[in-house]
Order: structure tokens, then sequence, then C-alpha cells
């Protein structure tokens, strides 16, 4: 199969996978939330002790999901009986869904170094790593699938190039095998607003600036036009334009969560990346979105063309760029059912797939 047949630019929604289930309350899903010790030889920053933060959701035999998102995500991907609050890519869980944890076991975890404990370089390996100690801890062997958004792609392909045992399929969404010169550039401004604000004792400040700029790569220029598309106005004798009031509620929201050293050194992670695509030992679907800043379509291709016959790239058109795994649910979930239950799927799961949503039914 060559490269264009293996690319799909379609912007209709996909195949929902086929076997309807009953709605499931929250209440009757399986929870497990803790950490696990582990000792982690990292590439730059030393041998270090850790506390590797999970959560894993769904029937004790399903198959087991890691989901990962960007550097700012967590274990908490949706609400369950432990954590009623919405997680951070709460619909692709929800009931009827390809992830749906009432059929699936769903585990995410809290990145080495979100908590702003290690002031050092952390590299991709690093959590691809810590990724495979946690399957340990858990006593689980192999992954059906990863499903990486952003940063969690990064490291989705770095467990497939170091771990592959532990994984039998990976789908990346906006993630590449490196970071393009222009996106590291654009991080690059970013820490430094960070580095500005800590010169001038206003850590938040920094921070949310540079949040504010990340906003501008996450999303297009297309979606600002159809937005913020309003004559600015002059409010105490200076000029403000209609996006400040949006880009000033996202930098007050984020930092309000996190770390200004976690989101520094995670920031530099992503810079860090670079795997070999001919190294990568498992089927792969990589997802990339139109007019995503970060990555861009030219290296959704190159990662492809080293993956050879074990890739298939999948193309979304959406107005939302980056952010597109967050936004465009619908597409997203059916995409996912297609690439995991679909024609191409991964036998082993679509058969332990059936026999649970055979129980639910």
């Amino acid at each position: 199969m060559n490269l264009a047949e293996r690319i799909d630019a379609s912007s209709q929604p996909l195949p929902r996978a086929a076997g309807a289930m009953r709605p499931v309350r929250i209440s009757e899903v399986e929870v497990r939330r803790g950490g696990v010790d582990a000792v982690l030889a990292t590439r730059h920053a030393g041998t270090r002790r850790l506390r590797l933060n999970y959560e894993l959701v769904g029937p004790e035999a399903a198959p087991v999901v890691f989901v990962a998102g960007g550097i700012s995500a967590h274990r908490h991907v949706a609400a369950n009986a432990l954590e009623a609050e919405p997680g951070w890519v709460q619909g692709l869980l929800d009931p009827g869904r390809t992830l749906d944890p009432s059929c699936l076991r769903v585990l995410a975890f809290d990145y080495v170094g979100s908590d702003g404990s290690i002031d050092a370089p952390i590299d991709t390996a690093d959590q691809a790593d810590a990724v495979a100690l946690l399957l340990d801890a858990l006593g689980i062997d192999t992954l059906a699938s990863w499903v990486g958004y952003s940063y969690g792609a990064l490291v989705g392909l770095q467990l497939a190039v170091r771990h592959a045992h532990r994984l039998r399929r990976l789908v990346a969404v906006s993630g590449a095998h490196r970071a393009h010169p222009y996106a590291a550039a654009w991080r690059a401004l970013q820490r430094k607003a960070v580095a500005l604000g800590r010169l001038q004792c206003m850590d938040a400040q920094g921070l949310s600036l540079a949040r504010q700029f990340a906003m501008l790569s996450y999303r297009t220029p297309e979606e600002f036009g159809e937005r913020f598309d309003a004559s600015p106005e002059i409010c105490n004798g200076q000029v403000r334009v209609a996006a400040e009031d949006y880009l000033d509620a996202a930098g007050a929201r984020f930092v309000e969560r996190f770390d200004a050293t976690a989101w520094l050194r995670l920031s530099e992670s992503i810079d860090l990346h670079r795997v070999d695509p001919s190294q990568i030992g498992v089927p792969t679907t990589v997802v990339a979105v139109e007019g995503d800043r970060l990555v861009p379509m030219a290296d959704a291709v190159a990662l492809i063309e080293g993956l050879g016959t074990r890739g298939r790239l999948r193309v979304l058109r959406s107005p939302y760029g980056h952010d597109a795994f967050l936004k465009e649910i619908d597409r997203v979930d059916a995409l996912l059912a297609t690439e995991l239950f679909g024609p191409g799927g991964d036998v082993h799961f679509k058969a332990h797939s059936n026999e649970i949503s055979g129980a639910v039914a």
C-alpha cells in the first residue's frame, strides 16, 4: 500500500463501532486510583525516586487502553465513582463512546515532573520508561492500545520504540517523531515570558502570558476570525482587541492549576523529543489536523513514511487546529472506533471488547 492509499482526508464522521450498549452509571464502573513508588533512571536528571499517580477505570477483565494528553493533562480523564468532576477529555469517555470505561479499562497517569518536583530537563523517553514501571506495578503485561494526543502522542511513540512488547497498537494524534523548529521557537518565547515574570517577582503573570501565547498556537486564524471579528475598543486610554478577554481568562485558569517549574520543564521536554520512526515496532495510526500550527502535515507524512507498512495516516479538517482532539469529540470518537475496532483494528482488542460488550448489553 502506498502513501496516498494510507491517507484519508475525509471530513465526514466515520462509522461507529458495531454493538449497542445500555448506559452504565458512573457508580457501577470499577475505579482504582492511587500511586506507586518507583525509581526512574532519567536521561538528563539522574536517578529519581518518584510517586507515579494513576487512575484506572473499567472492568477487571477488560483490555486496557492508556489515554494521555498534552503537558497539562493528568490522570483524571473523565468523571467516575471516586471523582465526580469532569476530566480533561470528558466527552470521549461518555457512555456509548469508543473509549467507554464500562467496556474497556482506561488507564491514565500524571506525567513525571507535572508536580514541579523536578527542576531539570525531562525527556519523553523518561515518561515512557515511567509508564513501563507503572504497568509492572499494576500487573498489566500489555496495553491493547495507547491513545495519545499532543505530548501524549510523543510519549506513545517513545513507548513503541523502547517498550514495544507492552503495546499492541498506537494512535498518535497531533504528535510526530520530532519537534518542528517553528513550534520549538514558539515554545522558547513562551518560556522566556515565564523567565521574565520570575525576574520581576511576577511568576503568575509570566505563566499566564505564556499560556496566552500558547492558545494562539493551539487554535487557528480562521477560528479567531469567526469568534473575535469586532472592532477594537479604547479602555483607559489603551486599545483592547476583541480576543483579549478570552486570552486573559485562559491564562488565569491555567495559573490556578499548574506549577511554573512543571510547565517549563515539560515544555522543554517537547523540544527534546526525538524518535526514529523506523524503530517503532507496533501498528501506528497517525492523526494529523489540517491547520495544526505545532505539528504540520509535512511532519506527519514524514513519520508515516518512516513507519512504512506499520503506519496509517488519518487527516482531520478542523478550525480548531492543534486542539481538534479536545473539541471535535464526535469525529475523533468515530475515528477511534474505526482504528480500534474496524478492519484494521487489533484482533485481540476486538475479541476482548466483544466479550465485554456482550457482558453489559
